[in-house]
């Protein structure tokens, strides 16, 4: 495997990382059909954990098994599979090698209370990543939570140790919790936060949500308009987040969110690559829908990635 020009780039923006870090975001780079372009499109499905399994299977019951995803991500030429521990063992030896694997090492239930806070128990290891054969790890951190600051102590201790093996790391940063509103938690102001924070956490792919024009942080609202700061548009966002990630030098992919319609997503794919982000990592967007449904999504969304669409 050579690595392209493009993704040669990319991995020069990480000059404090091993080999295997870099060989690792190498192999996810030059993952199936966008391989080369430095545009990712990653497959999670951790919401079973997080919602429960009618609530995210059941309008594809296909979706029940573990090698359905496997094979979906697969046909699909995707550049990696993200899941929890026990759905990637799961399918750990029928699939091994055929497509880059993310260990989730942390995740969150329906079933708790509301007084309960926001955050996540730790579900897996390292070691568990190595047995697997994981191209990454990845861990979710709550800005806005009253829990953050432990959530951070934890992911920092895993990413030293992950890296030390040659290992990446992958940040969901969502923020959520007590310190911000429901609307805040898309707020641009607050969603460009987020990505520095998780840049400054070590990780190595950022993983966050579309951001809205709304302006959570009076202070940082203050600033925005102070320094005209174009967010009129989701590309211009995108940009705004893609800045906040090191002035772009941090692989940024954003989340797909619950199920919506096919234009919508591929608007947001759009904005994504017009705003210079990385890619897309949508699970029920895809896996929600019947398999022949699924494969022409990401034909789509290859071909937007591509500048074809």
């Amino acid at each position: 495997m050579k690595a392209s020009r493009k993704v040669q780039k990319i991995l020069s923006n990480y000059e404090g990382e091993n080999p295997g870090v870099k060989g690792n975001l190498c192999r996810m780079l030059m993952e199936g059909r966008l391989k080369g372009t430095g545009k990712m499109i990653i497959l999670p499905v951790d919401q079973g954990f997080e919602h429960g399994p009618a609530r995210t299977y059941g309008p594809n019951p296909a979706a029940y098994d573990p090698h359905y995803h496997y094979q979906l991500a697969i046909d699909a030429g995707l550049n990696a599979f993200a899941a929890p521990l026990g759905l990637l063992e799961a399918g750990a030896d029928t699939f091994a090698g055929q497509i880059p694997t993310i260990l989730k090492l942390n995740s969150a239930n329906s079933l708790m209370s509301g007084t309960a806070g926001k955050d996540q128990a730790v579900t897996g290891s390292i070691d568990d990543a190595l047995r697997l054969g994981c191209s990454a790890i990845g861990f979710t951190i709550y800005p806005g939570s009253d829990a953050q600051l432990d959530m951070y102590e934890e992911i920092v201790e895993m990413r030293r140790e992950a890296a030390s093996l040659g290992i990446p790391t992958v940040i969901w940063s969502y923020p959520r919790g007590e310190a911000i509103s429901k609307e805040g938690e898309t707020a641009i102001d607050v969603a460009a936060y987020a990505a520095q924070i998780a840049a400054l956490l070590g990780a190595h792919i950022i993983k966050i949500k579309l951001s809205t024009d709304h302006l959570e942080v009076p202070e940082a609202k203050a600033m925005f308009e102070e320094q005209g700061i174009d967010i009129s548009t989701q590309a211009a966002r995108v940009a705004e987040c893609m800045r906040s990630s090191f002035n772009g030098r941090r692989i940024v992919v954003f989340s797909g969110g619950a199920k919506k319609g096919e234009d919508s997503i591929f608007d947001d794919a759009r904005a994504i690559r017009d705003g210079g982000g990385n890619g897309s990592i949508i699970g029920r967007n895809s896996f929600q829908r019947e398999r022949s449904e699924a494969l022409a999504l990401f034909d789509k969304l290859v071909s937007i990635y591509k500048d074809n669409g």
